[in-house]
């Protein structure tokens, strides 16, 4: 398997560490960044090959994340694979969800790896 670089946006500390550190032990690289803002401002700077936000983030909404790194950075591919993670999933964020062109997992994990790996995929 391809070593893959990981942006993990994340508010809850804890739940963000707890998923960077399972990807290094799948052999993958992964940031931990709590700050929307600051996850736009890396985003724009550094390539990821997968860019995972919570969309209840503490200073922005991750839809507001994903939109600004499209619209402000120059190493976002097609190829990158964008991800958020909700314990809300309305229809209404699903559609959204679905016009970003983003996958949907659902907060709380019951097997963290099982769902890290579904999003490897």
């Amino acid at each position: 398997m391809q070593k893959l670089n990981i942006l993990v946006v994340e508010d809850e500390f804890l739940i963000g560490k707890s998923i960077c550190k399972k990807f290094e032990q799948l052999g993958h690289i992964a940031q931990f960044e709590p700050s929307g803002v600051e996850a736009i401002s890396l985003g724009c700077q550094k390539y990821f090959d997968i860019i995972i936000c919570d969309l209840m983030l503490q200073d922005i909404s991750g839809f507001d994340v994903i939109e600004e790194i499209r619209a402000k950075s120059q190493t976002i591919t097609p190829n990158t694979k964008i991800i958020i993670m909700t314990a809300y999933s309305s229809g209404q964020v699903l559609e959204r969800a679905k016009s970003y062109d983003c996958k949907i997992f659902q907060k709380p994990f019951i097997d963290l790896e099982s769902a890290l790996l579904e999003m490897l995929s």
